[in-house]
C-alpha cells in the first residue's frame, strides 16, 4: 500500500484528492538502453471512461526487479502525456507546469518558457486507434537513436484518487453508464466536497468521537484486502443524546478520506467497514438512524469504493431482522454486507489474523491495537 500525505491541520481537515495533478518524468539518461518496467494501458479506444483522461497511455502495471520506471518513482495510474517535451495528450492541460507539484527531483528547478509550454501541451487530434500508436513509435524511435544527447524522457501527470481523471469511471458504473446521470451524480459530489471541506476538527463532538475511537482506522490486511473503517456502535449511541450525528458522518469520512489516498491504484479505491456490535441490541437497541446518516453521505460521494461491510456480532436468529432494518441500502451495496456472529468469517472478510484477534481479548481490543491516523487528529 503506498504512504500518503494529506493537508491537514490540528485545526482542519481537507480532501485527501483534489483535481491537481503532480508532475513526474522517466529519464533513461543514466540507462539508455533500460527497461521502461512498466506494462501500459491503452487509453485511445474511444470509451466514455476516458473522457477525462488527459493522455493515450497510463501505467497499468509496474514490473517485478530494478527497472527506469521503478527507479523514477512511477506509481500504477501515472498517465504520459508527453514524450522529450512534445504534448500527446487528449485535451490541453488545466494547469500551468510552474504551479504544480514536481515529483521528480531535477524538474524543481525548470521553468519552461511559452514555446516549451505550448509544445508541451500539445494536442494529438488523431481518428481513434491512432494516437496510441503513435506515442509507442515516439517511443521506440528515440530509444533506438540512442543519442547520449537526446535520451528519452516521458513525461507523466499523477492523479489524486478523487480527481475526474480516476473517479469518472466509478461514478459512470454508479449509475450503469448513464453519463447525463453519472454527470449529475459527480457535479453533485463536487459541489458536496465544496461545502464540507475543510472539516473544522476543533468541533467538540467531533473531538469526543475521535477521543472515543467510536471510528477508527485499521489497516492490517493481508493478501491486498483493503483497510478498514472501524465503527463501534455501543460508544455512538451512548454519544447520541447531546451529540450530532454529522459529527459521526464527519468522523467516517475524514477516515475514508485517508484510508481511500493509500489505494495502491487509485482508479480502484477500497475500503471495508466494520460495524462492531457487541453490547448493542438487534431488536431494541439498535439505532438505524446513525446508519442512515452515514449510508447518505457515503453512498453519493463515494461510489463503488466499499469493499464490504462487516456487521459482527449478530446472530443468525438477527440476521434476517437486521437485514429488514437496512433496508434502505441500494441493491448492490447489499450484496456486499456481510452479518455475521462468527469471528471466522469477520477474519476472513478483513484479511485479519484470527489467532492474534483472539489473543488480544477480541475484535475491540484488536482494533485498540492496530488503530491508525486517530491521534494525529486529536486536539492536546
Amino acid at each position: 500500500k503506498l504512504s500518503v500525505t494529506h493537508k491537514m491541520t490540528k485545526e482542519q481537515f481537507d480532501s485527501t484528492s483534489t483535481e491537481k495533478p503532480s508532475l513526474l518524468e522517466i529519464s533513461f539518461a543514466k540507462d539508455p538502453s533500460g527497461s521502461m518496467g512498466a506494462q501500459l494501458n491503452n487509453l485511445d479506444k474511444g470509451t466514455t471512461p476516458e473522457m477525462f483522461i488527459p493522455g493515450y497511455a497510463s501505467v497499468g502495471r509496474l514490473v517485478d526487479g530494478e527497472t527506469v520506471a521503478r527507479a523514477c518513482g512511477v506509481h500504477v495510474g501515472d498517465c504520459i502525456v508527453a514524450i522529450n517535451g512534445e504534448g500527446f495528450r487528449r485535451f490541453p492541460p488545466d494547469f500551468d507546469d510552474n504551479e504544480l507539484d514536481k515529483l521528480t527531483k531535477e524538474m524543481e528547478d525548470v521553468t519552461l518558457d511559452d514555446e516549451a509550454k505550448k509544445l508541451k501541451g500539445k494536442v494529438l487530434a488523431n481518428k481513434t486507434g491512432e494516437n496510441y500508436p503513435a506515442l509507442l513509435n515516439k517511443i521506440k524511435e528515440i530509444k533506438k537513436a540512442a543519442d547520449p544527447e537526446n535520451p528519452l524522457v516521458i513525461s507523466l501527470e499523477r492523479y489524486g484518487w478523487d480527481a475526474r481523471v480516476n473517479s469518472w469511471g466509478r461514478f459512470l458504473a454508479a449509475r450503469d453508464s448513464n453519463v447525463p446521470d453519472a454527470m449529475q451524480m459527480i457535479q453533485d459530489h463536487e459541489s458536496w466536497k465544496e461545502k464540507t471541506f475543510p472539516i473544522d476538527l476543533s468541533s467538540s463532538g467531533l473531538q469526543d468521537i475521535l477521543k472515543l475511537k467510536a471510528v477508527s482506522e485499521v489497516d492490517v490486511a493481508k493478501e491486498d484486502l483493503p483497510p478498514t473503517v472501524y465503527v463501534n456502535y455501543a460508544k455512538l449511541q451512548g454519544l447520541e443524546a447531546d451529540h450530532s450525528p454529522d459529527d459521526v458522518v464527519k468522523a467516517f469520512v475524514i477516515f475514508t478520506e485517508i484510508m481511500l489516498a493509500t489505494a495502491p491504484d487509485p482508479r480502484h479505491p477500497k475500503a471495508s467497514q466494520l460495524i462492531d456490535l457487541s453490547g448493542v441490541s438487534i431488536t431494541s437497541g439498535f439505532r438505524v438512524d446513525i446508519l442512515k446518516k452515514i449510508y447518505a453521505t457515503f453512498e453519493p460521494n463515494y461510489p463503488e469504493t466499499l469493499s464490504k461491510m462487516v456487521m459482527y456480532p449478530v446472530s443468525k436468529v438477527m440476521a434476517s431482522t437486521s437485514s429488514m432494518l437496512l433496508s434502505f441500502v441500494n441493491e448492490q451495496t447489499q450484496k456486499k454486507f456481510v452479518i455475521t456472529d462468527k469471528l471466522e468469517k469477520v477474519c476472513d472478510e478483513l484479511g485479519w489474523d484470527q489467532q492474534e484477534v483472539e489473543a488480544c481479548g477480541g475484535v475491540t481490543e484488536f482494533v485498540a491495537k492496530h488503530e491508525k491516523a486517530g491521534d494525529s487528529l486529536i486536539s492536546s
